[in-house]
C-alpha cells in the first residue's frame, strides 16, 4: 500500500499537539462527568435502571438519552474508562470534521434500536459509545491511506481487539444488543464519512509546474 505524505503545515508539531490536547482534554471532561453521575446515584441512593433503556415501554424512551451516562456499579464504569478514554480522543484527533455526526450517531442511534428490538429489563452503561467509536476508528482506518489513521486502527484493534466478542449473545448481563447495534452503525458511518477528514498532501514544485497553464 502507498502512503500519502503529509503536508507540513498541516502536520506541524505544535499543531498536532494543540489538537491532541483539545481531544484528551474533551475526552477527559466527558469520563469525569460519568463519574459525577455515578457519585451522585450512589450517594442519593438512585436505581441505575431507572435511566436504561426499557425495550418497547414508554418510560423505558429516556434510556436512549441517559443509559450513556449511568452504569450498574463503580466498577462497571472502572472498566469502560480506559477504553472510553483511548477511542474517544482517538475520534475527536484524527476526525474532527466527522465527529459532530458520529458522536451522536453511536450515543443515540444504539439506544433508539434497543428500544425497539432488543429484550431484557434495562440496558445502561457507556458501552455503546465504545463500541461504536472503535468500530468507526478501526474502520476510518483501514480504508484511509493516512499513516497516523491507520496506527489508530491497528491500536484499537491490539488494546481491545478481545471486546468483540461482546456482540454476542455469550455473557449474561451484558447488553451484547447495544454493543452490536454501536458497532454497525459506527461502521456504517466510518464507510458514509469515508471523505471527510483526509488531511492534505506533500504537493511537490514539480506537481505544480505540470499544473501550471502554458503561456500561449
Amino acid at each position: 500500500m502507498e502512503f500519502d505524505t503529509l503536508d507540513p503545515g498541516y502536520a506541524a508539531a505544535d499543531r498536532a499537539r494543540g489538537n491532541l490536547r483539545l481531544a484528551v482534554r474533551l475526552t477527559l471532561s466527558f469520563v469525569a462527568l460519568l463519574w459525577l453521575v455515578q457519585v451522585l446515584n450512589s450517594a442519593l441512593d438512585l436505581s441505575p435502571a431507572d435511566f436504561g433503556v426499557r425495550p418497547r415501554d414508554l418510560a423505558g424512551l429516556v434510556g436512549i438519552l441517559f443509559a450513556p451516562l449511568v452504569h450498574g456499579s463503580f466498577e462497571h464504569l472502572f472498566n469502560n474508562t480506559p477504553p472510553l478514554v483511548v477511542v474517544g480522543t482517538a475520534m475527536l484527533y484524527l476526525y474532527p470534521q466527522a465527529a459532530p455526526r458520529v458522536l451522536p450517531a453511536v450515543y443515540l442511534g444504539p439506544g433508539l434500536a434497543v428500544w425497539l428490538l432488543a429484550r431484557g429489563s434495562s440496558h445502561l452503561g457507556s458501552s455503546g459509545l465504545i463500541y461504536g467509536l472503535a468500530a468507526y476508528v478501526f474502520v476510518a482506518g483501514l480504508i484511509r491511506r493516512d499513516r497516523r489513521a491507520i496506527g489508530a486502527s491497528m491500536l484499537v484493534c491490539f488494546l481491545y481487539g478481545a471486546m468483540w466478542w461482546g456482540v454476542l449473545p455469550i455473557e449474561p448481563g451484558v447488553s451484547w444488543q447495544t454493543h452490536l447495534a454501536a458497532a454497525l452503525i459506527g461502521i456504517a458511518c466510518a464507510l458514509a464519512l469515508r471523505r471527510r477528514d483526509i488531511p492534505p498532501r506533500r504537493r511537490y514544485s514539480f506537481e505544480d509546474d505540470a499544473e501550471a497553464p502554458l503561456d500561449p
